[in-house]
């Protein structure tokens, strides 16, 4: 498991900023989501209105090729997440440069509703994702090139989990069937969630009055 500092995020989404896919690496940032998750989301799924994300299904890359959906991978898996306002402006340009690329190609797109898809309205390959954009953005100096797509899950955890935010919380957001599954994955940071708390306590009953 790697994780981006706060410092790294910042830098690794600024140098982001102009790719392809900017959308798609900042809802991931933000949301926790599994690539799987934010590949296989469609545009009813994206309420503009209330701010949230809603996963419904995971899409599947079939070994010998094709694809399919699938369920979430858990019950609690099937979420609805609140996202940032900067995060649906993304989205949002992301959808007008779409929509454009769809009037171009007419006929020679298939419709399948994704939010991320392919030039010719497919699904997002993820390997593609990865190596053609992902990789790029990671060959700036500061960011460890060695982190993985999966690693942004795990970078919006640590970031939540290390600003103290609560265990609970970051779990929903994460869809993980318990919040011990999400405290045993994310150990590394309880000793830090332990100084914050130790910080708090000082604050609220020895500050000087």
């Amino acid at each position: 498991m790697l994780c981006l500092s706060a410092d790294e995020t910042k830098l690794f989404l600024k140098k982001a900023r102009d790719d392809k896919w900017y959308s798609a690496f900042l809802l991931a940032l933000e949301s926790g989501m599994r690539p799987e998750e934010y590949l296989g989301l469609k545009w009813p799924d994206i309420d503009f209105d209330r701010g949230l994300v809603t996963v419904r299904r995971a899409l599947i890359w079939v070994k010998g090729g094709g694809w399919k959906f699938e369920e979430p991978k858990t019950s609690q898996s099937r979420r609805s997440i609140p996202v940032t306002t900067s995060a649906l402006a993304a989205l949002k340009r992301h959808k007008v440069d779409q929509a454009e690329h769809i009037l171009k190609l007419s006929a020679d797109y298939q419709k399948h509703d994704l939010v991320f898809a392919s030039e010719t309205g497919t699904p997002l390959l993820w390997r593609n994702l990865r190596n053609r954009h992902f990789k790029k953005i990671l060959e700036n100096d500061g960011l460890p090139k060695a982190l993985r797509l999966f690693d942004l899950r795990h970078t919006c955890a640590t970031l939540l989990l290390s600003a103290g935010v609560n265990a609970k919380i970051v779990s929903e957001r994460l869809g993980h069937a318990s919040v011990v599954l999400t405290l045993d994955t994310y150990s590394h940071v309880l000793p830090n969630m332990q100084q914050t708390a130790t910080d708090e306590i000082e604050k609220m009953l020895h500050a000087a009055s």
